[in-house]
């Protein structure tokens, strides 16, 4: 039986109908048409749909690293140990003199705080002494960040968490902590808020290799070496102290001490007074804040005349049995050189030196030249600038043009102006065998030493510098500097201050350069005292009656500390000093 379905498919069958060829291409092609528009319309909707994946991918990412910048910007990189992380600097017996201190840093999100002014209340509890009113002003603003406190102990943050507020957050960082207050600020020099070096020592880490590691991304959760320097703390204790002690003396308004290794060049204790707390750099943007040892210049008066005296003698033009005239003031122009303590006589070698004649240091740098004069002080490292580790550099100035009368004053140190560490390390290049050795602030053996050493005057002209300086303590200005059973050697400087383009008779620049034991010098010092006063009984304030008493204080303290032993009757007498300093 068939069915109608079956019925209709064989009429259709036999009913079929030839269809042309041309026809059928034709149906063929609509056909093709439309599935490729079909493929066009699938792989436009794909293409759209990888656009908008591609802009979300590139919207999220940027706005991760936006997010990650602000937090960079907010805690200065704080979870990277490296970033605010900095090596403990100790001084040359592996005493402490900068550390790191974990500390805290407080901000809030004002999104997540409801009631700004009570939580300010109770954090006034912990924290006193808040700018309300700042943090109100910031908290009312769109942003949700806000900085509350930096540098907050870890009892302060306990004490905050127990409050129990919303919306407040800490970030761990680092604090710089110096135990020594005050007693080698300059050395150590000090950190911003977020543990850079600004000044000193501190600077000179950062500006060497830190600042590199920084740059790089390099990131470290172990301490890293302690960076040790030269100097010895239980030295600068003194020497700081000392100069206090003059200061307030000498009613002065100022003070600069340096103890150089004649050896090596290593700076073993420096000080310039009025100093500051680099725990409190509130302190250090003042002018008194300078550190007048090396980036101040001065006219160093006559202690110049020692390295006037050591170019003549070096010269082979002057001898020490030569004389000079010094009966009459020296004239040149329409100026006027004097002696202050004249002796109106004829004046050998060692007399110019222990009674500090101008006119017969004059005398001996015309014997040497104008040309001469301004080589060996070139020679000497005293007309450039200097090269040391801390980055407080003073620029030395000195005549354009050198004349005859310029040539004159500077013999006796007026004319040229120089830092009291590129004159102290003249002065021990010529006692310590004739050898310039560079300044250092870091531990120098005596071999590198050796290699950095610049033979400036003979041996046998260093020879008789060290007679001249024992001689002048002896018998000279520096009389005040005996210590006994040291053999000092010195030499005093007694410099008028220039005050609105002239010298001043009542402002003077006094310092006093010694070299112990004298027959071998193991130690330079130089001690300046600015503006000193006479004391009661004393009429004048010259280098001989303060400069020179302040360097045997210093000496008496230090020696056996530095292992110089006093030559005495019955061997070497010790004396135990207490160096804790706070």
């Amino acid at each position: 039986m068939q069915t109608p379905g079956s019925v209709f498919r064989d009429r259709f069958d036999e009913e079929k109908v030839d269809v042309p060829v041309s026809t059928r291409l034709v149906l063929d092609g609509v056909k093709k048409q439309s599935a490729d528009q079909t493929r066009h319309r699938l792989f436009l909707v794909g293409f759209l749909f990888l656009c908008v994946y591609v802009v979300l991918g590139v919207r999220l990412t940027s706005l991760a690293i936006e997010a990650e910048t602000r937090d960079i910007a907010r805690s200065n990189w704080t979870g990277n140990a490296l970033m605010t992380a900095r090596p403990n600097l100790v001084d040359r017996n592996n005493e402490v003199m900068a550390q790191d201190l974990t500390t805290y840093s407080l901000h809030a999100d004002p999104r997540k705080v409801a009631y700004p002014s009570e939580m300010l209340d109770k954090l006034a509890s912990v924290l006193p002494d808040l700018d309300r009113e700042k943090i109100l002003r910031r908290m009312r603003g769109n942003g949700h960040f806000v900085w509350i406190k930096r540098e907050l102990t870890p009892s302060q943050q306990a004490r905050i968490l127990d409050l129990g507020l919303p919306g407040l957050s800490f970030d761990r960082e680092t604090r710089r902590f110096y135990p020594g207050g005050a007693v080698a600020s300059h050395l150590v020099g000090y950190v911003d808020i977020d543990n850079r070096g600004i000044a000193g020592f501190e600077k000179f880490v950062d500006d060497n290799w830190l600042n590199s590691l920084r740059e790089a991304g390099f990131s470290t959760n172990d301490a890293m070496a302690p960076v040790a320097m030269s100097v010895d703390m239980r030295v600068q204790h003194v020497l700081r102290d000392e100069l206090k002690k003059a200061v307030q003396r000498y009613q002065a308004i100022a003070a600069t001490g340096i103890i150089l290794n004649a050896k090596t060049g290593e700076v073993v204790a420096l000080s310039s007074l009025p100093d500051y707390d680099p725990n409190d750099i509130s302190g250090t943007f003042t002018p008194d804040a300078l550190n007048r040892a090396t980036a101040g210049i001065f006219e160093m008066g006559s202690t110049f005349k020692a390295i006037t005296t050591a170019m003549a003698l070096d010269s082979g033009l002057v001898g020490m049995n030569d004389s000079f005239d010094a009966r009459k003031p020296l004239r040149q122009g329409r100026f006027t050189i004097r002696d202050f303590h004249a002796k109106r006589r004829i004046l050998s070698v060692p007399e110019v030196f222990i009674y500090s004649s101008n006119i017969g240091t004059a005398k001996m740098a015309l014997a040497v030249g104008v040309d001469g004069h301004k080589r060996f002080l070139e020679n000497l490292g005293l007309l450039g600038t200097a090269s040391h580790e801390l980055p407080e550099i003073g620029r030395p100035q000195s005549p354009k043009e050198w004349k005859t009368l310029s040539s004159m004053t500077i013999s006796f140190g007026h004319g040229v102006s120089v830092t009291p560490l590129q004159t102290i390390s003249a002065i021990a290049s010529l006692v310590n065998g004739g050898k310039l050795i560079p300044p250092t602030f870091r531990p120098r053996s005596q071999e590198e030493a050796n290699l950095l050493a610049r033979q400036v005057v003979s041996e046998a002209t260093s020879d008789k510098m060290r007679y001249l300086f024992r001689l002048n303590v002896e018998e000279g200005s520096g009389k005040r500097a005996e210590v006994d059973g040291y053999s000092v050697g010195g030499k005093t400087g007694t410099a008028e201050k220039v005050v609105n383009g002239r010298y001043s008779s009542d402002k003077k620049l006094n310092s006093f350069i010694s070299a112990f034991p004298i027959n071998d010098p193991q130690y330079v010092m130089l001690v300046m005292i600015d503006e000193p006063q006479p004391v009661e009984g004393q009429k004048a304030a010259t280098a001989g009656l303060n400069a020179a008493p302040t360097t045997a204080a210093i000496i008496r303290r230090i020696a056996t500390t530095l292992g110089v032993y006093p030559r005495l009757q019955g061997g070497p007498v010790l004396t135990e000093i207490d160096y804790r300093f706070r």
